[in-house]
């Protein structure tokens, strides 16, 4: 199909509120339009080709990469957020490829050790206006990934960039300065990936803390959401085993989650009626959430991860040992960035050394920034 027609089925199919690819503000860097992709889908691809999202595959979301090969990494988090974010996108006539490719893009800029990570080097780069890694996948996006010999970075569309500039979570809500052509708040696009992102950490945590044994089932009793699904699994699968029960009950949380997002979400937009996408970024508050029974029994959940899994001793032990990582690193580089590997050391020519550390460690995977620390640190691994 000819990305004219493709243009004309978003037309005739999407929302009046959706954003089109064939409206779309265009690129930093003008480039012919493709054949038989629309623009939003030439974003993704070059999200999946990019060498940032292949890094993903050794980035800790919760649990280092080494602690077992069945925990979520950033990239399986990034593509469980792609599934989630589509479903509710499709349900409400969203743009299906824009959505999606925010999803995959959403956590580019990720240090590595996750959060413990990001709050080393924020702390380090204090004097230097700090370090958030949604700030910093724009500069993955826009600089740091060179693939193309006409322009630097990806040169994405702009709504695509808008989508990140804009992403949030309880982990990140960045204040950003902007170049981008398009004002007000995020499209219904982006607020899907806000919520999809949610969905997908809170779930996916509790799966994980679970499978580790830092949580355990008991505990979760006290939780209502838990509990309601607990109770009718031991109802009805009377011989499921503990893993099993498990399984069944996360993707009861994803599914009660996802349908009171889209019935509640679909009544504000009833209510809000917009008529096309300005209306949606002009609207003061976001039109996509949780019902407010449910938005309590959510936080409730998070709650329970932040005092019973985030603060466990172990996951303590190991951000602080992360922690000690990216530091020791930071400053070795810093005081002598001769121990800089030379394609990285010449970029010192163009961009202060504190970016230059900044967009190395970022980029680097758990297990290359480990490898790196024992090599400056420990006179017995071999360079």
């Amino acid at each position: 199909m000819l990305r004219e027609e493709l243009e004309k089925r978003e037309m005739e199919i999407l929302a009046p509120y959706a954003i089109k690819s064939g409206e779309s503000k265009g690129r930093r860097y003008p480039e012919p339009k493709h054949p038989y992709r629309t623009e939003f889908q030439r974003d993704r691809d070059r999200i999946v080709h990019s060498t940032a999202f292949r890094r993903l595959e050794y980035k800790t979301q919760v649990f280092v990469n080494h602690e077992g090969d069945h925990y979520r990494t950033r990239l399986t988090h990034s593509l469980e957020v792609a599934i989630i974010a589509r479903s509710i996108t499709r349900a409400l006539r969203l743009n299906e490829d824009l959505t999606e490719a925010i999803s995959l893009a959403h956590d580019l800029g990720h240090t590595p050790f996750g959060h413990s990570g990001e709050e080393a080097l924020d702390e380090l780069l204090r004097d230097n206006g700090g370090f958030e890694h949604n700030r910093q996948c724009i500069r993955v996006v826009d600089v740091i990934e060179k693939r193309y010999h006409d322009f630097p970075g990806l040169n994405l569309t702009y709504e695509l960039r808008d989508g990140i500039f804009k992403h949030h979570s309880q982990y990140d809500n960045p204040e950003m300065q902007s170049d981008l052509p398009i004002s007000g708040g995020p499209s219904l696009e982006c607020q899907v990936v806000n919520m999809a992102d949610e969905i997908a950490y809170n779930c996916h945590d509790v799966d994980d803390g679970l499978s580790s044994g830092i949580i355990q089932e008991e505990q979760l009793e006290s939780v209502s959401i838990w509990k309601r699904h607990i109770d009718r699994v031991k109802k009805d699968y009377t011989d499921a085993g503990q893993k099993m029960r498990r399984h069944i009950i996360v993707r009861m949380l994803i599914n009660e989650l996802v349908t009171d997002l889209l019935n509640q979400s679909s009544l504000n937009i009833a209510a809000g009626n917009p008529r096309n996408a300005d209306d949606i970024r002009n609207n003061p508050e976001p039109l996509l959430e949780f019902s407010h029974s449910m938005e309590k029994e959510n936080q409730k959940l998070k709650e329970f991860l932040q005092d019973n899994m985030y603060r466990h001793s172990k996951m303590v032990r190991m951000a602080e040992k992360a922690k000690k990582i990216i530091s020791e690193i930071f400053n070795i580089y810093i005081n002598n960035p001769h121990t800089l590997p030379p394609h990285v050391k010449a970029l010192l020519k163009s961009e202060p050394a504190y970016q230059v550390v900044a967009d190395y460690i970022a980029g680097m995977t758990d297990r290359f920034a480990a490898a790196e620390y024992r090599k400056l640190i420990d006179p017995y691994e071999k360079m």
